[in-house]
């Protein structure tokens, strides 16, 4: 169905391909995953199905690229667009209606399908990705997700015989996640779509994938049928993945019930060594240290809907409270009131005593800092290192200081590089440097893990460690799970805009089956929620009673 023949592509001015004599075929109706670390090739290879590139994106292309034998180099992607559907990292960009349901049909319409099949799609489409309750919604008053999940609906509405997805599940909750998901699993299996996949977040769709495509960062890619074998050397690899690594399973699981049916042993062992872990009550800190932010019954109201209805919450320096929840419930909001952008309609919000509204200029960027979902929207200046001058100029910082903030999440970037020909997660990366320069008392981030490979959120997750270490404060929005149990140290929970839990991170990722890490899962009932916890479980001596047996 989609085939590469001998294919190098190089963007202008790039002193090398971003890929290389990539030859491979991806037969009709499997689910190829591509692989590779942060800005890679993985967009640019997604790009070429559709002939994006470089019909749009310039840049040489030699060799063929075909999909069911017509050539992208000879159609332009308006043609290809009955053949090859295309979900891209920023949904919105891509939107072209005002209107959930008028978004549903527009590509049909586009393509003259007729009104009473376009109906039926319409309306199957919104049952598949549970967005029934959505349908008259103006989009731009969907959440990240919601969008994401109009985004997928309103290519699957027409039905292509392949479709190019780039981080479908980024900004979906679990459950809203596994939805999208089954739906995809079901166009493959049952229609036999063709699907492309790029996605950061393997530990959702790696057991799912029929072949895995892997770009090694030199321009090389290869395929392997063999998903398994394939996760034995990729340069990424899920949390699951990782733990069957480090314990030497064969074969190598790629799923939760697989992992657990090799992990008897391991789990024996542990329970062994272990006799209790550290539990932080919840709010201790909160209650004798002076909070960085404070909210006292504060609500929101919009368009006659209440986003959130009376929140009580503080956080203290050294916090970093993860914000959870499902899609629409508040979060972003949440975030948007403790930074001062949005006020609320009753209650009282202050960060370091003050009103976050009232702030501005230099007062503004060190007292809060906030990351949003959509980092593009902070990016002005025509290079890299123009945005991180600005910064330092904007925080009173010695000059360098941003960039060199930047270039340790990312030191593989050219500074003289334009923002916008960045991927979505270096430009994260980006505006993650940018914000946390200031070291504001109070750091707000908004989904900071979307586009980010598992190295990078690692690099991530010790810079937040080292703000909370130095007295701030940090609240991080966000569904990956993975992300909180290495870093966060308290988890909020909001449900359809009332906080329904507020603990500890260890209890409260493992309270839930839908929000507990891969490794939890793995080891339940153990408390160990990530693999350096379980290799410093073994690491320590089996605990002896006074007999000397071993329990």
């Amino acid at each position: 169905m989609i085939s590469f023949d001998q294919v190098t592509f190089s963007y202008q001015d790039a002193t090398e391909p971003v890929l290389r004599n990539v030859s491979m075929e991806i037969p009709e109706g499997e689910l190829a995953l591509v692989v590779g670390h942060t800005g890679k090739g993985k967009s640019t290879l997604l790009n070429l199905v559709n002939g994006m590139a470089p019909h749009f994106t310039g840049g040489t292309l030699a060799g063929r690229v075909s999909v069911a034998d017509r050539s992208t180099a000879d159609f332009a992607p308006r043609e290809m667009a009955d053949l090859v559907g295309v979900v891209r990292q920023d949904p919105a960009a891509g939107f072209v209606t005002d209107i959930v349901e008028d978004e549903l049909a527009y590509t049909m319409e586009s393509l003259a399908v007729p009104a009473d099949v376009m109906r039926r799609r319409v309306e199957e489409t919104l049952d598949l990705l549970g967005l029934a309750s959505l349908r008259n919604r103006p989009l731009r008053t969907l959440s990240g997700g919601e969008r994401q999940r109009v985004a997928i609906g309103s290519v699957m509405t027409a039905q292509p015989s392949v479709l190019v997805l780039d981080e479908p599940t980024s900004a979906l909750d679990p459950q809203a996640a596994e939805e999208v998901l089954a739906a995809i699993q079901r166009f493959v299996h049952d229609l036999g779509l063709t699907v492309l996949m790029s996605e950061h977040r393997l530990e959702r769709v790696v057991q799912y994938a029929d072949s895995v495509v892997c770009l090694t960062g030199r321009g090389e890619v290869t395929r392997d049928s063999n998903p398994a074998h394939a996760m034995i050397s990729a340069p990424v690899a899920p949390p699951v993945v990782e733990l069957g690594r480090w314990a030497g399973w064969d074969p190598l699981p790629l799923s939760i019930r697989d992992a657990r049916r090799q992990a008897a042993s391991l789990r024996q062992d542990i329970s062994v060594r272990i006799t209790d872990v550290p539990n932080v009550e919840t709010g201790s800190e909160s209650e004798t240290t002076e909070a960085v932010a404070d909210v006292s019954h504060a609500s929101i109201n919009r368009g006659g809907r209440v986003v959130l209805r009376s929140i009580d919450f503080r956080v203290s320096p050294g916090e970093v409270v993860a914000l959870m929840g499902r899609n629409g419930s508040g979060k972003s909001t949440f975030l948007q009131m403790l930074s001062g952008s949005t006020s609320p309609s009753a209650g009282q919000v202050s960060v370091r005593g003050l009103n976050p509204t009232q702030l501005e200029g230099t007062e503004l960027v060190t007292t809060v800092g906030m990351v949003p979902q959509e980092p593009a929207l902070m990016l002005w200046a025509e290079s890299v290192e123009a945005e991180c001058a600005a910064a330092d100029r904007t925080s009173e910082l010695a000059d360098g200081s941003t960039l060199a903030l930047f270039q340790r999440l990312r030191a593989d970037i050219d500074p003289q590089m334009h923002p916008r020909d960045l991927s979505e997660g270096t430009r994260l990366a980006l505006v993650v440097a940018l914000v946390a320069s200031a070291a504001p008392d109070l750091l707000l981030l908004d989904e900071p893990t979307r586009g980010l490979d598992y190295s990078a959120k690692v690099t991530l997750t010790e810079l937040l460690r080292e703000l909370a270490a130095h007295g701030q404060a940090v609240v991080v929005a966000t569904h990956d799970v993975e992300l909180v149990a290495a870093v966060c140290t308290r988890v909020v929970m909001i449900g359809d805009g009332d906080i329904v839990l507020d603990a500890d991170a260890n209890t409260a990722a493992t309270a839930s089956p839908a929000f507990a890490p891969q490794v939890a899962k793995v080891l339940n009932p153990l408390p160990l929620l990530t693999l350096a916890a379980v290799q410093a479980a073994v690491a320590t001596e089996p605990h002896r009673p006074s007999d000397g047996a071993v329990r």
